[in-house]
């Protein structure tokens, strides 16, 4: 088994254009292949952020609203939010820009509800 130790990868042609191969053909970017925030918080009472990355805080809206603001900001508001909770699992995201996200979690009636543990990324091209 081989390991490669590094501290930095940069592109040789481009900085930011590293090619992983999976197999013999399938090829992706690793740059477009990463998340580029994620969040854990408990969102009953007065909600907590346990963990996270790209994220400076997250804002309560509301019964089951947990709005994340990031650190760094997506290039457009064409980018990936999804989301995972401890109750229904049913959740949307709705009123998001480029520096933040509304994600409203429910029960299967899709009415807000508080949860225990929200569980939160985004893919996409940061600024």
């Amino acid at each position: 088994m081989s390991e490669i130790k590094v501290d930095t990868l940069t592109g040789k042609t481009t900085a930011n254009d590293i090619t992983v191969t999976v197999g013999a053909t399938a090829t992706m970017s690793l740059e477009q292949g990463l998340a580029k925030c994620w969040m854990n918080l408990t969102g009953t009472g007065t909600i907590v952020v346990n963990d996270s990355l790209n994220v400076t805080s997250c804002t309560d809206g509301g019964t089951g609203r947990y709005k994340p603001q990031y650190t760094n900001s997506f290039s457009s508001v064409n980018y990936t939010p999804q989301g995972i909770d401890d109750n229904y699992g049913v959740g949307w995201a709705n009123a998001y820009t480029t520096g933040e996200v509304q994600n409203v979690r429910g029960n299967n009636s899709f009415s807000p509800l508080d949860v225990g543990i929200f569980s939160f990324s985004a893919h996409g091209d940061l600024a």
